[in-house]
């Protein structure tokens, strides 16, 4: 053996021969890795939703000049894009728009509260289910603008009449949502708690919630856009502020431009409320992105 063995063999041996291992080297620390930056290959929605938005404003633009359209029956992007400079700077117009984002809001939590609340009871009790489904589907394939004449002769002309239409409105996808999701749930999971003396709270907690979720913030996000349609209908049978209201002034007074920017405000207005509910549901249903919208 070597004088270099045999000073291996002491160092590793400690007092009456215990055998003592070396400490090992530490681990070099871990390199951070640089964040990919955005490829525009990965996303080329980036480059195809501006570049098709700038081609038909520009056909728009020149094809109604060039095919002799008169401005009142369909006015260029340039003429819309004045009136909504108009409309905006004008204190008139941002009060009415108050009062239509507000009977969205209130209709929005309204509906969606009834239908957490009922669609829960629904699916998980089933003499709720076998006595109040009849009634709901019945309810369900009446047209909805149908009633708009309705709430405005029981509860007015006020704010109370479009609050109760978006919620109407809003309350169907919703509640099919909150079925259907509650329903969802892996059976092999809530038999395993079960087993293992799970409540049925603690079931539905733990399995039918999470699972639920993707679907009710499909429903939020329909039922959202369907409030803001639901409080514009109601103004339309009668109203004396709001967005709606605004659109039958400018409909009386042939300006179709202003029509056409109120209706780009609201379109606006439907795809913040949009990405709103999915900017919320990327924080609390991460783990499915994709997923159907139910009861539209």
């Amino acid at each position: 053996m070597t004088m270099t063995d045999r000073d291996r063999e002491n160092d590793a041996t400690g007092p009456g021969g215990a055998v003592t291992s070396e400490p090992a080297p530490p681990a070099p620390a871990a390199s951070r890795r640089p964040r990919r930056r955005p490829d525009l290959r990965d996303h080329p929605e980036w480059i195809l939703v501006p570049a098709v938005f700038v081609a038909v404003m520009l056909l728009w633009e020149y094809l109604v000049p060039a095919l002799g359209i008169d401005e009142y029956i369909l006015p260029r992007p340039s003429r819309i894009a004045e009136a909504m400079g108009t409309q905006l700077s004008d204190a008139l117009f941002w009060t009415h728009m108050k009062v239509t984002l507000l009977e969205s809001l209130y209709g929005f939590v309204l509906g969606v509260g009834t239908a957490l609340l009922l669609g829960t009871a629904i699916s998980q009790i089933r003499l709720v289910e076998k006595t109040l489904m009849p009634y709901v589907v019945a309810f369900q394939t009446v047209p909805k603008v149908a009633l708009a004449p309705l709430f405005v002769v029981w509860f007015g002309f006020g704010m109370t009449s479009k609050v109760v239409m978006a919620a109407v409105i809003s309350f169907f996808p919703m509640l099919v949502n909150v079925i259907e999701g509650l329903r969802s749930a892996d059976a092999d999971r809530v038999q395993m708690l079960t087993v293992f003396g799970a409540s049925k709270f603690d079931v539905f907690r733990r399995v039918r919630l999470p699972s639920a979720l993707p679907f009710i913030f499909a429903g939020l996000d329909i039922g959202i856009v369907f409030a803001i349609l639901g409080a514009v209908v109601g103004e339309f049978i009668g109203a004396k502020e709001g967005l709606g209201y605004l659109l039958l002034q400018t409909n009386y007074n042939f300006d179709i431009a202003g029509m056409f920017a109120v209706l780009v405000i609201l379109s606006v207005l439907g795809l913040i409320a949009h990405f709103i509910i999915r900017t919320a549901q990327k924080r609390f249903a991460f783990w499915a992105e994709d997923n159907t919208v139910i009861g539209a």
